[in-house]
């Protein structure tokens, strides 16, 4: 499902409601008092109804005659969806609940992300090797670092345009799609690394996967990419952000 347009009073509405579900403020189960909501949150009944329908759409919330709007079970919720990866990132923001979401979507990076650059070494095209030679330069002039307000902003958008350029590399087009459960991780824990003091250089990591994906070397683009992924773990522990078992 494509993400929702998050501007206006329905966009702020829909992202106060998913936080609320997702940070467990309302429970699985409760029923949704509308007219409540309405005036607290001072949209008209047809704006909140428009955003309970992206939420319905996500398996967070539905609607029965005579129970009116409720939460439904955690089991249903679509928690492979990027919006809502980003709203549990957002709702549990510092929170041991974030930090556990960080691990799980580290661990689906290091079954997907070493597999995709093995794949990329083999099927690479020159266009792919251009992308991710964009990628890798604008990662190099985007040091980011407490110093630099912008910095980290640019330096997250090269390292998700580096990461999505090698899943495509892959041709293939289920694995590409993994970039909807991986981008909204790797976008909280590059802003996390990237806005801290002094963040380690990313450029030799991402120039190792790269490297060997020109070389067409499949072994070799798997261990860059697996230490790329330490790397990520050692910079989160750095900053103090990861638990003894590390989040990538």
């Amino acid at each position: 499902m494509a993400p929702y347009a998050r501007r206006g009073v329905h966009g702020r509405t829909v992202e106060t409601l998913a936080r609320r579900v997702l940070g467990g403020e309302i429970p699985e189960g409760a029923t949704l008092d509308l007219a409540a909501l309405r005036r607290e949150l001072d949209v008209s009944l047809t704006a909140l109804r428009e955003s309970l329908k992206v939420l319905a759409a996500k398996g967070m919330v539905d609607a029965r005659q005579k129970r009116g709007t409720f939460v439904r079970p955690r089991a249903d919720w679509h928690l492979l969806d990027a919006d809502v990866l980003r709203w549990r990132l957002a709702a549990g923001a510092g929170t041991p609940a974030d930090l556990a979401l960080l691990r799980d979507l580290g661990e689906v990076r290091v079954i997907v992300e070493p597999a995709a650059a093995r794949l990329a070494a083999e099927r690479r095209t020159e266009a792919d090797l251009a992308v991710l030679e964009t990628a890798l330069a604008a990662m190099a002039a985007s040091p980011g670092g407490a110093g630099d307000p912008e910095g980290p902003a640019r330096a997250v958008a090269a390292d998700l345009a580096f990461h999505r350029g090698l899943l495509a590399a892959a041709h293939n087009e289920l694995l590409e799609r993994m970039e909807v459960v991986i981008e909204p991780g790797l976008a909280h824990r590059d802003t996390i690394v990237h806005s801290s003091p002094h963040p380690v250089d990313p450029v030799p990591s991402h120039r190792a996967v790269l490297d060997a994906v020109r070389a067409r070397d499949r072994d070799a683009a798997e261990r860059a990419m697996r230490a790329l992924l330490d790397q990520s773990v050692r910079d989160l522990d750095r900053v103090g952000r990861a638990p003894d078992g590390g989040t990538r």
